[in-house]
C-alpha cells in the first residue's frame, strides 16, 4: 500500500468501563478509500477488476423501465460533471473545460434530447454491472474466501431494486493466479440511475481495528448498564455535559463501531431494527462481510473517527468537488450505508444486502 491511515484511540477504553463487552468484540478492517489510480493488481474501490478475458461480464437481466430517478446519466457524463466541478472550485484556479470536455458535454445534451426516442429503451436491455470494490485477501485477511480464492470482487447494477431503493449487488471470488489474460475494456451501462452509484477510483489503506455492538445489538440488561451514568462515573470517565446526558449515544457514536467503508465488524443499525439474518439455504446466522458507506465520517461526532492523517481535512474548510469525507463519491439510500451479509457456513450460499 502506498499510504496509511491511523484511527485515533477511542476517548474511553470501553472494556475497562464494561468488561462484560469484551466477549462481544469483533475484528474489523477499515478500508480507508482515498482517490488514486488503482490497477487490477490492487485492492480498490471503483477500480479495474482482475477479470478474465474469457469470462462473460455479469449483466443484470431485470427490467428497469419502471425506475426513473429523474437523474439518469451515462457514466461518461457523470465523470465529466465531476471533472468540471473540480475545475470550478478555488483550488483548481478555475481552469476552463478542455475542447474534449466541451465536445462531450455537447454530445451529452444531444443524447438527453434523444433519449426518449430510443427503441428499445436502454433500461430494458441487459445492464452491465459496475465494479464497486476489489479486495485481495493479502490486504483484508479477515475475509473468508472459498478454497483457493484470494480475491473478492463486488459489483452492482446502477439502477434501484426492491425492496429498498438500492443497487442489486453481485459477489465473485476468484484466484488471482488463475487469471492469465485480463479483460481490458469491460462493458459499461448505458446510464446510471443516480450519480452516487458510480464509484470514483480509490486506493485503500486497510487498518485492523476492534469493534463492539451497537446499543441496539446489546441484550436489554447490557443496554441498561451502558445507559447508567453512575457506571461511567465510577470508572472515572470525564465528559462534557452533553455526553453525560446521553451515555448511550456517546457509546454508539464514538466507542462501538467505526463509520466508513470496512470489512467485518459490527453493523451500524438505524434504517432497520437490529435482528439476526439467517441464511436462506441453511438457516445459519449470517455475518457482515462489507460496509459500503456514503461517508467516511459524518458530523462533529463522526469526525472523532477521522484518521490522524486526515484530521486537517476533516476539521478544516473545504471547497473541492469531492469532499474529504466522501472520497468514493458513492451515496446509497439517504446518505446511508449498504451492508452485505454472507453465510459463514458456505460462500456459495446467497448473500443479502441491506440499507442501514
Amino acid at each position: 500500500m502506498e499510504f496509511v491511515r491511523t484511527t485515533p484511540p477511542r476517548p474511553v477504553e470501553v472494556t475497562e468501563v464494561f468488561p462484560e463487552l469484551a466477549p462481544l468484540a469483533r475484528p474489523a478492517i477499515r478500508l480507508h478509500p482515498r482517490p488514486g489510480s488503482p490497477t487490477v493488481g490492487d485492492s480498490s474501490v471503483g477500480g479495474p477488476l482482475l477479470w478474465p478475458a474469457g469470462e462473460p461480464w455479469p449483466l443484470c437481466q431485470d427490467s428497469h423501465l419502471h425506475i426513473d430517478s429523474g437523474f439518469r446519466q451515462s457514466p461518461e457524463e457523470v465523470r465529466l460533471e465531476r471533472r468540471l466541478r473540480d475545475r470550478r472550485h478555488p483550488d483548481s484556479g478555475g481552469a476552463p473545460p478542455t475542447p474534449e470536455e466541451v465536445a462531450l458535454r455537447e454530445r451529452a445534451a444531444s443524447r438527453l434530447a434523444a433519449r426518449h426516442a430510443l427503441a428499445p429503451p436502454p433500461a430494458e436491455c441487459p445492464v452491465p454491472l459496475l465494479p464497486v470494490a476489489q479486495l485481495y485477501v493479502r490486504d483484508v485477511p479477515l475475509l473468508r474466501p472459498p478454497g483457493g480464492a484470494d480475491v473478492l470482487q463486488v459489483l452492482w447494477c446502477p439502477y434501484d431494486h426492491d425492496p429498498d431503493p438500492k443497487p442489486a449487488t453481485a459477489l465473485f471470488w476468484r484466484s488471482a493466479a488463475e487469471v492469465v489474460d485480463v479483460l481490458d475494456t469491460p462493458p459499461e451501462p448505458y446510464e446510471v440511475n443516480w450519480s452516487g452509484y458510480l464509484p470514483e477510483p480509490c486506493l485503500l489503506a486497510p487498518e485492523a481495528i476492534t469493534e463492539y455492538p451497537d446499543s441496539l445489538d446489546l441484550a436489554p440488561e447490557m443496554r441498561e448498564l451502558v445507559a447508567d451514568r453512575g457506571r461511567w462515573q465510577a470508572a472515572g470517565v470525564e465528559w462534557d455535559g452533553s455526553c453525560a446526558d446521553y451515555p448511550v449515544e456517546f457509546y454508539d457514536a464514538l466507542l462501538a463501531h467505526a463509520p466508513g467503508w470496512k470489512a467485518g465488524g459490527w453493523p451500524p443499525w438505524g434504517r432497520t431494527d437490529a435482528s439476526p439474518w439467517d441464511c436462506a439455504v441453511c438457516e445459519t446466522t449470517m455475518v457482515p462481510l462489507l460496509t459500503i458507506a456514503s461517508f467516511e465520517w459524518d458530523g462533529d461526532e463522526g469526525r472523532g473517527w477521522a484518521p490522524y492523517e486526515d484530521r486537517a481535512a476533516a476539521y478544516g474548510d473545504y471547497y473541492a468537488a469531492r469532499r474529504p469525507d466522501q472520497p468514493t463519491a458513492v451515496e446509497v439510500g439517504s446518505t446511508d450505508n449498504m451492508q452485505i451479509y454472507v453465510c459463514p457456513a458456505s460462500p456459495a450460499h446467497p448473500h443479502i444486502d441491506l440499507i442501514q
